[in-house]
């Protein structure tokens, strides 16, 4: 038996321990984790012929979870099994294993993906065979996050839930998943944020991280997490913290091919839009989704992170590599269109496609 975090919880240790079971914690894990950290943690899994996989922690310690009971059960390096440089394939189904988030934002604990800092980007090992036995829920285990985590992690839930709704593989079980995640995250980020001690917020965040990760795991991310990757990759930057500022960008100039469902998700955030044609309904949503960015703290440019603004031609570069994602806009993102969201990032002004 193996978990993964450093300062376990006594409800998950005890039934361990009242089992008669003997465990093993590994706490070599990082934010963003390098390609580097999923292979030491798969020859660890491999090496010491664990019987099951127990993850607590965040997305990178799931995602890492689900690498190690995987990847553990098969053959050759990590890197051999990447979406975008791989050769091999994932065949069958690895080690038991239970995920525990302790963050309200990756969803990971539903999904059937790990993602790895590369170089300059990033790239995923994506099967079924990655979906977790068992996902424990508990709003708990998230109080203690600090406001920044908070943020961060939230903005990633909202992002996951509103690409999975503007996804072209939407479907009418991910748009009821999407469109409830939405509501529930939009009524209680800035709460949770503000006044992390507030129960029904945190409730709130976790049933919303939820839905959110079910909702993309079923119509998939698009644009954000696209152009999302290089800036962890490059600029070490939080994943969390890339969506939040690339949102109303990447929202705002691919509206008017998605302004209906737009609109429905700025209704799902709370306001009426009575009234308003559609294209003022969507134009607004993009409005309240920069508005919310900023009210739990999380910077709206990228010159606030210190981005240069030299690294927009890099960035896009490895943005354009991200093909299993960008599939699923419902505007068809070409080089000149990234640069341009980029830009319009940096300069913290949304542009709409056809916009100077």
């Amino acid at each position: 038996m193996f978990c993964l975090k450093s300062h376990l919880p006594n409800h998950v240790i005890a039934p361990l321990e009242e089992l008669g079971m003997t465990y093993e914690v590994y706490t070599e894990v990082v934010p963003e984790p390098p390609l580097a950290v999923g292979e030491k943690l798969v020859a660890f899994t491999r090496d010491n012929h664990f019987d099951a996989v127990i993850g607590i922690g965040g997305g990178s310690a799931l995602d890492l979870s689900k690498l190690a009971g995987v990847l553990s059960q098969h053959e050759g390096l990590v890197a051999d099994y990447l979406n975008l440089t791989g050769s091999r394939q994932v065949t069958h189904k690895g080690l038991p294993t239970i995920l525990i988030p302790t963050t309200s934002g990756t969803g990971s604990e539903v999904t059937n993906i790990s993602v790895l800092a590369l170089e300059t980007t990033k790239d995923v090992v994506a099967h079924d065979a990655l979906i977790a036995d068992v996902a424990i829920v508990d709003p708990e285990l998230t109080m203690s996050l600090p406001p920044k985590v908070t943020a961060a992690t939230g903005a990633d839930a909202l992002t996951h839930a509103i690409e999975a709704y503007v996804s072209k593989f939407a479907s009418p079980v991910s748009d009821a998943l999407a469109l409830q995640a939405i509501r529930l995250i939009s009524a209680s980020i800035r709460t949770a944020v503000h006044q992390g001690d507030n129960k029904e917020a945190r409730t709130k965040m976790s049933y919303g991280s939820y839905l959110a990760g079910l909702a993309f795991f079923n119509a998939g991310v698009a644009g954000v997490h696209g152009l999302a990757y290089p800036l962890g990759g490059q600029f070490h930057l939080a994943h969390g913290e890339s969506n939040a500022v690339l949102l109303p960008y990447v929202m705002g100039y691919i509206r008017s091919s998605c302004e209906e469902r737009m609109k429905d998700i700025y209704e799902a955030m709370g306001f009426s839009p009575s009234g308003m044609s559609q294209t003022e309904a969507s134009q607004a949503c993009v409005r309240e989704l920069k508005r919310l960015v900023e009210d739990i703290n999380i910077p709206s440019t990228l010159q606030e992170f210190s981005i240069p603004k030299e690294a927009i031609q890099s960035l896009t570069d490895d943005a354009i590599l991200q093909t299993r994602i960008l599939a699923r806009s419902p505007l068809k993102l070409e080089l000149e269109d990234i640069f341009t969201i980029y830009a319009a990032a940096y300069e913290g002004k949304v542009v709409e496609k056809g916009e100077k």
